[in-house]
């Protein structure tokens, strides 16, 4: 649990700006953009593919159909469906092309904000 106000900052795209959290997590999570995620993929080394946009795009399908940020577990079966993957190489899958985490890289290039605590399932 946090004790202090997040440190907001406004980051310049080319559709205009957003706030982003000391994190670098968007705050709004409806003014993500391609855009937003680009940069934010490069800022985390990370060269956005076809596949990290499959995931990026069911990550903020879930929310907006459901309200909430998906679950790690939900992205594994996802990931896993239709493709014959294991729980593990589906794991493996999604460090393959987050490899700091879900919640620090996919979640944050999704554009979801930055949760308070969280279950990765």
């Amino acid at each position: 649990m946090r004790t202090r106000p997040d440190k907001l900052t406004e980051l310049a795209l080319p559709g205009g700006k957003v706030t982003v959290d000391e994190y670098g997590y968007l705050t709004d999570p409806f003014l993500w953009s391609p855009a937003f995620a680009e940069i934010t993929a490069a800022a985390e080394g990370i060269t956005l593919t076809r596949r990290h946009y499959e995931v990026i795009d069911f990550i903020r399908a879930e929310r907006d159909e459901h309200g909430i940020t998906p679950d790690q577990r939900h992205v594994l079966r996802f990931l896993g469906h239709g493709r014959g993957l294991t729980k593990s190489q589906a794991k493996d899958a999604l460090y393959a092309l987050f490899p700091q985490g879900y919640v620090k890289q996919a979640c944050k290039i999704a554009g979801m904000k930055q949760p308070r605590a969280w279950s990765t399932g």
